[in-house]
């Protein structure tokens, strides 16, 4: 799907070294579940109003962070960029800047450790720079008792009243944040200090308890525990379902294809592929349980390579893509429903066919007959609905 150019952009940064969590790779390509840190990020990013989504990672990961945004992005994905960043934080954040679109005019920098931030977050940030005009960071307020120390030595009082500990994203108008960037003289720890410096407003909206920063190994098992238990987006020990139709017209060449078995004897189906709607609603059923967008995307007429492939082909291919998200399948069920073929006596070879090319998870097939009604009952072609099951692929 093409997106209308959008206004709003959110540069994600994953190119820090990740050295305090000692798990030998950046931390945003460090596992936390089944994902990558930066995958949970995307996540989040994806599930916010919808914008330009930059990519910031190191140059030797560039690839890894593109296949990540991709997946998390779904039908989404012709609206994310990736770049490789610099040897600082404000280097990679300036990499970002430099690859927006020309539309943008709203921008909120995120940092990818903040994996678990949810989208609701994004939103208000979003809807507060919208309001102000001003820079906009999510906070939490300090419920620590805070003291002034010198070496050993407490020297006195914070009044906590007066902190807050911030977080990302932040949020900016785009010239304003462009052209703070240009006069920074020296580093800072975050945008709005960036920005505050060159002499512009920041203001504050509530944060999130769940958009902790994952510094360390600590921090690591926090958000692992989150994610157990957690709702929404994040929530990756959670099954998910999906639901796919599919509809094919009698008329096309060659012998039937349906339930990934050929039927000699009975008349073809039109389509692109060889017609069996059976395989293309499972593969509609898996895709949107994963979150990956629909048999169009991957599968559609822009694929030439997919033309009159059969359904081991569409099925294993569709296997595959949930699997590099993290998924695998548990059970598939779906329903036919057509005058013919006749598929009772079949029944057994075609669910053995479909589940051998989904890596033998059980397919069940049904079918009936619509009275008569509408095209299927017509005769004129057949539909398939199906329900698919799929489960975090470390169960």
């Amino acid at each position: 799907m093409i997106h209308p150019a959008p206004r709003r952009a959110i540069i994600v940064v994953a190119a820090g070294s990740g050295t305090r969590l000692a798990a030998g790779a950046p931390k945003a390509f460090v596992g936390l579940g089944a994902h990558t840190i930066l995958r949970h990020a995307l996540d989040g990013v994806f599930h916010a109003p919808e914008a330009q989504v930059v990519v910031v990672a190191p140059a030797d990961r560039v690839g890894e962070a593109e296949t990540d945004a991709r997946l998390a992005a779904g039908d989404r994905s012709d609206l994310v960029t990736v770049v490789a960043g610099g040897a600082t934080r404000q280097q990679s954040v300036a990499a970002g800047l430099a690859a927006l679109w020309g539309d943008v005019e709203v921008v909120l920098v995120h940092d990818a450790a903040r994996a678990l931030t949810p989208p609701e977050v994004f939103a208000r940030v979003f809807a507060a720079v919208d309001e102000t005009g001003w820079g906009i960071v999510p906070v939490l307020p300090v419920i620590d008792t805070i003291k002034r120390v010198d070496g050993p030595h407490i020297t006195g009082g914070v009044d906590r009243a007066e902190l807050a500990a911030a977080q990302t994203p932040q949020g900016f108008r785009r010239d304003i944040l462009t052209q703070a960037y240009a006069l920074a003289d020296r580093d800072h720890t975050d945008d709005a200090a960036v920005v505050a410096q060159a002499g512009h407003q920041v203001g504050v909206v509530d944060g999130d308890a769940a958009s902790f920063k994952i510094t360390t190994p600590e921090d690591l098992a926090r958000a692992e525990h989150l994610l157990r238990g957690a709702p929404g987006p994040v929530a990756t020990d959670l099954p998910r379902i999906g639901l796919g139709t599919d509809v094919h017209a009698f008329g096309g060449d060659g012998e039937l294809w349906l339930g990934g078995i050929a039927w000699p004897g009975e008349q073809a189906l039109a389509g692109h592929s060889d017609g069996d709607a059976v395989a293309h609603a499972i593969v509609d059923a898996l895709l949107g349980a994963a979150g990956l967008g629909d048999i169009g995307t991957h599968f559609g007429t822009s694929h030439p390579e997919y033309a009159g492939a059969h359904a081991d082909v569409f099925l294993a291919r569709t296997r595959a893509l949930i699997g590099e998200a993290g998924w695998r399948v548990g059970n598939v069920s779906v329903q036919l429903q057509a005058n013919r073929p006749r598929i009772g006596a079949r029944r057994a070879e075609a669910e053995t066919a479909l589940s051998a090319a989904l890596g033998g998870a059980p397919v069940t097939l049904s079918a009936t007959t619509t009275d008569g009604l509408g095209f299927p009952g017509r005769g004129e072609g057949v539909q398939a609905i199906a329900v698919a099951l799929i489960v975090p692929a470390r169960f």
